[in-house]
């Protein structure tokens, strides 16, 4: 018998453009908590709040960002917004995503290098490391219940867990070995291994009360070469300006060089690459100090935005303390630009080249039911994530604890949980604390 209530919901009618970028320009500025916190963001906002788009469809767009190179939320805010407005709707997602984090990390990237120590603006981030706890929290609660319907696909998700947070396992193989496995035990085990429709009456619900949407425009070969001809040209145009009008062996074109080649292997998100970003950028390159690594950072995982955005925090500081033939303050500023360009352009040209597919591939049972694995072990994924940060987060120091995070990141989770308080409050709630924390 299917839930009366959803059977009932009436169909919402498909968001105004204008509507969708009211809506982009929030998500910027609110879209903490690194990948797990802004997922979980989005789909309560878009799956549950506003309907523009069902579970089935969501989580689907979700694993098809993970397979790519690149931050997976930003990627996936960018496929939201081409499929409900087409590629002006895509372009506006992927950049609002990003561009408020650009402007309040480059303000606290000046504040960092010239020495400023203002208290209240560490006391405010200091009590949005508690809601960032919450909201991951939040985000393994909502996503999991939603994913993991069988116990199959619970072993599956335990399993990623124990592989990439215990035994350090390579992102990639996790989800290469999640394909195979759903693959096979879609075929032998199917009721373990539902396709995305699998639950087909429950999933035809879904949908029936969402938005409706019209088709995805079909790939084709002309598509394809109009897609890659503008986004590559869009990508190298600034980085080739940068060796031409300063020095071809200067930091600007080195910087726009190496973060284009780590933007191709950014598989699994920024935990993924940063143990590589760091080791080049301080070890090999020498453009800062690894304390300067983790300061970068702390300020992103508690600004809004992709944690990927700590690449703009290098490229700032690099720029900083080597200048060449600029002052300190422009090169850091065309360090900072160049290196978010170089990052976050290529993420557009994956998206938009196979987003067209996706739709296809959910009516592919055998392609529903791998995703439905990988779904699983990305749930193990963002798991490692949440307890990562946790623990960085309550256990700074090998011989300290910092009971105000644990206590006011608890209070907040059951303040989303048990109260159903918005994001917003929270995150207001906990600045205000950490701020009157730091100044008493």
């Amino acid at each position: 018998m299917n839930p009366p209530e959803l059977e009932a919901a009436p169909r919402p009618a498909p968001p105004t453009f204008r509507e969708a970028l009211r809506f982009w320009w929030k998500l910027g500025w609110i879209s903490f908590g690194g990948p797990a916190g802004q997922i979980a963001i989005m789909h309560r906002e878009i799956v549950e709040r506003r309907r523009w788009l069902s579970e089935d469809h969501f989580l689907h767009a979700l694993n098809f960002c993970m397979l790519l190179p690149g931050p997976e939320a930003q990627q996936l805010a960018t496929y939201l917004g081409w499929r409900l407005h087409g590629a002006k709707g895509g372009v506006a997602a992927g950049a609002l995503f990003v561009i408020p984090s650009i402007f309040i990390l480059m303000g606290l990237s000046w504040l960092y290098v010239t020495g400023a120590n203002v208290t209240w603006i560490s006391g405010l981030f200091y009590g949005l490391t508690a809601a960032v706890i919450a909201i991951v929290a939040s985000a393994v609660k909502r996503i999991g219940s939603k994913a993991l319907k069988t116990p199959a696909l619970w072993g599956l998700a335990l399993a990623s867990f124990i592989a990439i947070f215990f035994f350090k396992v390579s992102f990639v193989l996790i989800i290469l070995s999640a394909a195979v496995i759903g693959w096979l035990g879609g075929k032998r085990f199917p009721n373990q291994f539902p396709a995305g429709k699998g639950h087909a009456r429950m999933a035809d619900i879904d949908e029936a009360s969402c938005v409706e949407l019209p088709p995805p425009p079909p790939a084709s070969r002309r598509r394809t070469f109009i897609v890659a001809a503008v986004c590559l040209t869009l990508w190298w145009l600034p980085v080739l300006a940068a060796g031409w009008l300063t020095n071809w062996s200067g930091i600007h074109f080195q910087q726009g060089l190496f973060f284009s080649k780590a933007a191709l292997v950014t598989v699994g998100g920024a935990y993924a690459v940063l143990p590589y970003v760091s080791q080049m950028a301080v070890e090999h390159h020498g453009w800062l100090s690894q304390g300067q690594m983790m300061a970068g950072l702390g300020l992103a995982e508690t600004t809004p935005g992709p944690l990927i955005m700590v690449l703009q925090f290098v490229g700032f500081v690099a720029g900083w303390q080597h200048p060449g033939d600029l002052s300190s303050p422009v090169a850091a500023v065309l360090g900072a630009l160049i290196t978010t360009w170089s990052t976050f352009l290529p993420c557009f040209l994956f998206v938009f080249l196979g987003a067209p597919h996706v739709d296809h591939l959910r009516q592919r049972p055998a392609v529903a039911t791998t995703l439905t694995a990988v779904t699983a072990a990305v749930v193990g994924v963002i798991l490692n994530l949440a307890i990562w940060f946790s623990l960085h987060a309550i256990h700074p120091e090998p011989d300290r604890y910092d009971w105000f995070v644990a206590a006011t990141g608890l209070g907040a989770w059951l303040a989303m949980e048990r109260f159903k308080i918005g994001v917003i409050p929270v995150l207001g709630a906990c600045a205000v604390l950490g701020v009157v924390w730091k100044m008493v």
